[in-house]
């Protein structure tokens, strides 16, 4: 016989998670959480390695849009468990570092490019504005020819795997500085750099445990008041959203009267007695999936990595797009900072962009040294790395034609399907849109409130809370 429940969650990352402390923060005991692996956290999660080196499953950082968010982060960490930062993050390109966003530091490029990329703006402002239907679309009209060409046509294909016009342009939002003409020039000038732009100018990361620590922690709060609750190797392999009834792959079935998901909604598809009339619908979805390397590294990283975060790489002579310089977020991501330091970088697939996994982990080390990251192979100490077939939501043109068919047909039977990939939506997909997909989706139940972050991006990526800016500047 299954086993009865009121509400069934499926994944135990951040929005699995964040329904669950809803439900227990309204006294709701009623309810199951089932994740597939042996440990919390889903895609932001971290692992430890037998070197003792701590990995991110990519490069993650906490910012927030809400309160509750960040009070419940200094909860399961203390206020004293975190590290704050202020965002240095750089493009390497021309043998140069060039500081982010690109679009206003022209300066730092060859005297040609930097008259290109002017140019292409000043063409802009006496041209007629049209209606862009895609990325790539919006690219040249937003930065004209030369920026277009220079940097954003062949940084945003290595990110996302897919020609830009293969992109919507809805996502776009707060996630690209667009262009002020006057402040553009007057940085070109006066030799300027202009920096920290941004909703994540300030971050903060745990000092321990990686990114992951901080799911670990909130995972181990819920057994401690829910036992039993929480069933860790519980894999979904069916579901028969007629009958509510979920089968997971260790034989046990649990029938439910709501179902919160979070796995990816083109695998839930493919899991359900939907399957039939919504497979045309999910073929319409686009991914890419996302490579990761570590290089755990001898000594000291160079001077010109001091303070850096993150770097974006445009070039083609290495195929990782962004490289973290993982030791910087906390020195306890390596087993002694005095001896080691670490990067991370990100490869991003898809059939437009295929990847080998017997040759990336050498071609990324390569990399790292064309873009000189690092000045000889004996510095590796070691590499970890790590696969995921499912990495970014793929904005796509025909995303929300799909989302449209496939979100509502499963809530008609009381599925909601929320997260990064339950819902599909790259401009909701950080840690903190994630958590609150997930307590939004237990408030509806409970009280019947509106889901902001799934159903209005626009709004919700309006608010940026302040409480981690003031931590931040306290804490320095």
């Amino acid at each position: 016989m299954p086993i009865e429940t009121d509400i069934l969650i499926i994944g135990a990352g951040p929005t699995g998670l964040g329904a669950a402390w809803r439900l227990s923060q309204a006294g709701h005991r009623d309810w199951l959480l089932c994740e597939a692996t042996a440990e919390a956290g889903g895609l932001a999660g971290s692992v430890t390695d037998e070197h003792g080196f701590t990995w991110d499953l990519g490069g993650h950082v906490q910012f927030s849009h809400y309160e509750y968010f960040d009070d419940l982060m200094d909860e399961l960490l203390g206020v004293d468990g975190w590290l704050y930062h202020e965002r240095e993050s750089w493009v390497w390109m021309r043998e140069t570092f060039v500081p982010y966003p690109f679009q206003l530091n022209l300066h730092r490029l060859p005297l040609a490019e930097r008259w290109e990329c002017v140019r292409g703006l000043l063409q802009l402002r006496n041209s007629v504005e049209r209606r862009s239907e895609n990325f790539g679309e919006w690219i040249d009209a937003v930065f004209g020819e030369g920026i277009a060409s220079v940097f954003m046509r062949p940084y945003n294909f290595k990110v996302w795997a897919y020609p830009p016009e293969e992109l919507s342009r809805a996502w776009v939002g707060e996630r690209v500085a667009t262009v002020d003409l006057e402040r553009v020039i007057g940085n070109v000038m006066h030799n300027r750099d202009d920096v920290s732009w941004g909703p994540n100018n300030q971050f903060r990361f745990p000092k321990h445990g990686g990114t992951g620590a901080v799911w670990r922690s909130l995972a181990s709060g819920l057994e401690k008041r829910h036992p039993a609750k929480l069933k860790m190797r519980h894999k979904l392999i069916k579901l028969d959203t007629a009958s509510r009834i979920a089968y997971f792959e260790n034989g046990e079935k649990i029938r439910y009267r709501r179902m919160l998901n979070s796995i990816p909604l083109d695998v839930l598809v493919e899991l359900s007695d939907l399957a039939p009339e919504l497979n045309s619908a999910a073929k319409l979805l686009r991914h890419s999936s996302t490579h990761i390397i570590g290089a755990a590294l001898h000594g000291q990283p160079a001077e010109a990595l001091h303070k850096k975060c993150w770097m974006y790489f445009p070039e083609s002579d290495s195929p990782f797009y962004r490289a973290t310089v993982f030791s910087h977020y906390s020195p306890n991501n390596v087993p002694d900072i005095g001896l080691y330091w670490s990067l991370m970088v990100e490869v991003s697939e898809s059939a437009h962009k295929p990847v080998n996994p017997e040759t990336i982990i050498e071609e990324s080390i390569q990399g790292m040294l064309n873009s000189r990251l690092i000045a000889n192979r004996a510095e590796v100490h070691h590499t970890w790395y790590r696969r995921l077939e499912h990495g970014y939501p793929t904005p796509s043109l025909r995303r929300d034609e799909a989302l449209n068919q496939l979100l509502p047909a499963f809530a008609e039977r009381n599925v909601f399907s929320r997260g990064r990939f339950g819902a599909w939506k790259y401009e909701v997909s950080n840690q903190d849109h994630s958590f609150a997909q997930g307590v939004e989706a237990a408030d509806f139940w409970l009280t019947g409130a509106p889901e902001l972050t799934v159903n209005d991006p626009e709004r919700v990526n309006a608010h940026v809370s302040k409480r981690l800016m003031a931590k931040a500047q306290k804490a320095d």
